[in-house]
């Protein structure tokens, strides 16, 4: 397996060590950072081997739990790499972001306050058709997703071809090809996480571009009214894409303050 290059360089300054996850919002979502550098989410749609990732990733070091308030569980645990110490959060498998399910919430919820400093989007190599429409999703709310292509030993079984350095030049993010119950693709992927935790390659992912003027103009218009009351939410763009597209959850986390306790 090839180790997927760098998409873009960030500026000489970034910071090496400095984390990106939002440590007081983790622990309101029940994760506790103490003793761990960094925080890596790990989403994906149902059956495309994302437990055997985690599992890869984190052998024995692993507990289960329940997100606060919910009754979905949680899977966490840790690795070592590079001499700095990651958590990793299994998120529930999920095929989109758009909170219709409890499952959805507590995905969505995580990826967008709790910032993880990476976030690994698990996808099945033969059925990008359906596993894509999640990872674009994530996109839009984080620049540190990293595409897990799964299941190459399947794909490859069945005669398919995936040309991995074009994907990840049309999602704008890092892809790496793998096959987790073969504990191919691991060393790689690790090796990625170190990159874009530390800041070392920034995705440029790709962006909807709405063709209406009149929803641009909403949509701008909204994203500033939102920056205005809540100036440190991450991604208003997103959030206000969301309350145009009717979205009930966020409707009523903005209405009721949750949004902005988050934040604070």
């Amino acid at each position: 397996m090839k180790k997927q290059e760098p998409i873009v360089q960030p500026p000489s300054d970034a910071c090496a060590t400095c984390p990106m996850h939002d440590a007081s919002a983790l622990k309101r979502l029940g994760v506790d950072m103490k003793n761990f550098d960094y925080v890596v989410a790990l989403a994906g749609n149902p059956n495309t081997g994302k437990s055997t990732v985690f599992n890869s990733l984190t052998g024995l070091r692993q507990h289960t739990g329940n997100w606060p308030g919910k009754t979905v569980t949680r899977m966490e645990g840790g690795f070592e790499y590079a001499g700095l110490r990651y958590k990793l959060v299994d998120l529930p498998g999920t095929y989109s972001l758009l909170a219709t399910s409890e499952d959805e919430l507590v995905a969505r919820d995580f990826i967008l306050f709790g910032q993880p400093d990476v976030t690994l989007v698990v996808v099945d190599a033969t059925r990008l058709e359906r596993n894509l429409n999640l990872a674009l999703q994530v996109s839009q709310i984080t620049e540190r997703a990293v595409l897990c292509l799964n299941l190459m030993d399947e794909a490859k079984r069945k005669g398919m071809h995936i040309d991995d350095r074009r994907l990840a030049r049309d999602l704008g993010m890092p892809v790496v090809p793998m096959s987790a119950r073969q504990n191919e693709g691991i060393p790689e992927l690790l090796g990625v996480i170190g990159e874009v935790a530390a800041s070392n390659v920034r995705s440029k992912p790709y962006r909807v571009s709405y063709q209406s003027p009149q929803l641009r103009s909403s949509l701008s218009r909204l994203t500033e009214m939102i920056e205005r009351s809540m100036p440190d939410l991450p991604n208003a763009e997103w959030v206000a894409l969301r309350l145009l597209d009717g979205d009930a959850a966020i409707t009523e986390a903005l209405l009721n303050g949750e949004l902005g306790e988050m934040r604070t």
